[in-house]
């Protein structure tokens, strides 16, 4: 969708969510939850803050909505408008 003249899509997964203490980090490289249901999982902790970086390079950010149990939404948003990495 376009919204406030960004690009907007919407990755949705019905997974264990993340607790709120966790959510301000999980775009630190290398960062994995605290969280024993988390723990367990393989994964290096790059996927979202690479995603991340790939989205500010556009002039964009990411955004996440998770409830513990619930799963999680991340919007990836990028401007519509002409961007340049000199404007950063």
């Amino acid at each position: 969708r376009v919204e406030d003249n960004a690009a907007c899509f919407e990755v949705k997964d019905s997974g264990p969510g993340i607790p709120p203490e966790d959510q301000p980090r999980i775009f630190e490289k290398f960062y994995r939850g605290q969280a024993a249901s988390v723990r367990d999982e393989i994964g290096s902790g790059i996927g979202l803050s690479t995603a991340m970086q790939i989205a500010k390079l556009h002039g964009g950010g990411i955004d996440v909505t998770s409830q513990p149990g619930d799963g999680s939404c991340f919007t990836v948003r990028i401007p519509t408008e002409e961007y340049t990495l000199e404007k950063r």
